[in-house]
């Protein structure tokens, strides 16, 4: 039985526009309407869950692959990377996430990769917009006029809950309140 697609919408922008702050503002709307979310974050720097001295850091560090961090609370794997430096592929880590426990996932950054995204733009950051040369973004959450011309549609960056709205069109859901898909 092949396994089920979780549906991904991405958002994309320059650090410092906004991101993180809008996603924090989607989730539990989306959640609040019955979707499941999951979070995938591009990091462009290097990060751990452990620290050192801890037993789980120092076997990471003395060669373990894998190391999987549980308690009564939560679980996290972490996995090393076989190519240092190289971007991380977002198609493969999405098959990292259980897809009978999700409805959707957000992911932050993986702007290079060809997926559905959102752009987040504050023009006072002095940045470039991105859909121009993106083909995969599908609007522009902002809080500024886009210029004239063709452009994909405009959401307002301080109006979460329209973001939310044009999510679930794209995804084909029609929800006003909660329920599970």
């Amino acid at each position: 039985m092949p396994v089920r697609q979780i549906p991904v919408i991405g958002f994309v922008a320059p650090s410092g526009s906004g991101k993180t702050t809008l996603l924090r503002q989607l989730v539990p709307l989306l959640k609040a309407r019955g979707l499941r979310v999951g979070y995938l974050k591009h990091a462009h720097h290097s990060f751990d869950l452990d620290q050192p001295g801890k037993d789980s850091f120092e076997l990471r560090e003395a060669g373990a692959e894998q190391t999987l961090l549980a308690s009564s609370s939560r679980w996290a794997l972490q996995v090393e990377n076989r190519v240092r430096g190289a971007d991380p592929d977002l198609q493969e880590l999405l098959t990292r996430f259980a897809p009978d426990g999700l409805d959707l996932v957000l992911a932050e950054g993986f702007k290079y990769a060809a997926y559905t995204k959102l752009e987040v733009h504050r023009a006072c950051l002095g940045a470039p917009l991105l859909y121009p040369d993106d083909p995969d973004i599908i609007a522009v959450v902002t809080d500024d006029t886009l210029p004239s011309g063709k452009h994909p549609p405009c959401l307002p960056l301080n109006a979460p809950a329209v973001v939310v709205d044009f999510i679930l069109a794209q995804l084909g859901v029609c929800r006003e309140g909660p329920a599970i898909l």
